[in-house]
């Protein structure tokens, strides 16, 4: 398999850039997961995300949104104290508003096909 350049050696990137960087995703979760990893990415390399995405998954249970979605001040704050994410207050914020919303739109389109 050809790999580009930007890969390097490093096996979760391996295994990212193999598995996963241009193939398309149709599972809502999963997608919702890339785009709030995506979020906390801005500003740092993505190998930094990919090193810390299981805690992301634990930290965000699963990311399931309808959970996510539910968090209040004290989640924020757990998630403040979690070493095995990135710890900023906007980021984090901005995760659950986005649960909110993706469940707005998934509401809209159930919606739109009844």
């Amino acid at each position: 398999m050809e790999r580009c350049g930007w890969v390097g050696t490093e096996e979760i990137y391996r295994d990212y850039h193999d598995m996963e960087w241009g193939v398309p995703e149709y599972d809502a979760r999963a997608l919702w997961e890339k785009l709030v990893l995506d979020g906390f990415q801005a500003g740092l390399s993505w190998i930094t995300i990919l090193k810390k995405r299981e805690a992301f998954r634990e930290a965000f249970e699963g990311f399931d949104p309808e959970r996510v979605a539910r968090f209040g001040e004290a989640d924020v704050e757990r998630l403040l104290s979690n070493p095995g994410i990135v710890r900023h207050r906007g980021k984090i914020e901005g995760a659950i508003k986005g649960a909110r919303v993706f469940l707005e739109l998934d509401d809209f389109s159930e919606m739109m096909r009844e």
